[in-house]
């Protein structure tokens, strides 16, 4: 099996590939300098050249405040069109495609039992809008794939939550964190085991919701985090942190239809702290 990884060098990219050696499987990592998903000819030159049976598609643009404003265009260049392209190729050499999207294509407003993925969805900024088009993209062009929706990914590689929160307890004794926002976050680690779980056990194609277990705040999460130092963290509404891309108040994922796969799916706190303590 020959896989192809776009965004290889990002957060979940990087911690792919890291799971794909660790498994012995060969892969082509590629990002922007290798291959400019929002380049419809080298898109096609490159994949149909390659033939990949399995192409992780990791690339994204992420700013999610940005994308309301000066990073329109690249939100749409990178999420829309360059999934488009991708999606194309995919098709054409009859590729399995994985593409990652978000929680963000909902508006926030389901209050029991998760969102599934069925449920109606309605984007309520740019780059959860710009992510849907990417999906629609995906089951218009290729009819081999697996559309993974995820949250509040954290991970070793880049920049995150878990980051922010321990970089400014070194110079805060007192933080405050957004307690209106419920969701689950993800470790990349878990993300990228079930990608490659999905592809080698052949699951039916189709969208799939993937987090960790259970659900919290930002505010429960950042205590989660820090519970080992002296910090005080205090919970605020949303209102005390404005901001330019409006998020969901209720971003939790309905994880029934992954874990019917047979994939066992950890704990948030339980894959927060296995990830903290690979980094020590």
């Amino acid at each position: 099996m020959s896989c192809l990884v776009t965004g290889a060098k990002g957060q979940l990219g990087t911690e792919l590939c890291h799971y794909l050696e660790e498994k012995g499987l060969d892969y082509v990592a590629t990002g922007v300098e290798e291959l400019d998903i929002t380049n419809q000819e080298q898109v096609t030159a490159y994949i149909t050249e390659m033939k990949p049976s399995v192409v992780y598609h990791c690339a994204a643009y992420t700013a999610v405040d940005a994308a309301e404003d000066e990073g329109q265009d690249l939100n749409h260049q990178i999420n829309v069109q360059g999934t488009e392209n991708i999606a194309k190729a995919c098709g054409q050499v009859g590729a399995k495609l994985v593409y990652i999207s978000t929680d963000y294509v909902f508006d926030g407003n389901q209050r029991e039992n998760g969102y599934l993925e069925t449920d109606v969805t309605a984007p309520i900024n740019a780059y959860g809008a710009a992510k849907l088009k990417g999906e629609e993209a995906v089951q218009t062009y290729c009819p081999n794939y697996y559309i993974i929706r995820t949250s509040w990914v954290f991970g070793a590689y880049g920049k995150n939550f878990v980051f922010t929160m321990q970089n400014l307890a070194k110079t805060h004794p007192k933080l405050t964190v957004v307690d209106d926002q419920k969701g689950r976050p993800t470790w990349t680690r878990h993300l990228a085991e079930f990608m490659v779980y999905a592809v080698q056990q052949e699951i039916a194609s189709g969208v799939y919701h993937f987090s960790n277990e259970g659900i919290c705040t930002w505010y429960e999460f950042a205590k989660e985090i820090l519970k080992e130092t002296e910090v005080e963290i205090a919970p605020v509404d949303s209102s005390q942190f404005p901001q330019k891309a409006t998020r969901p108040s209720y971003s939790v994922l309905n994880l029934d239809k992954t874990k019917a796969t047979g994939f066992h799916i950890p704990t948030w706190e339980e894959a927060l702290k296995e990830m903290l303590a690979t980094l020590n």
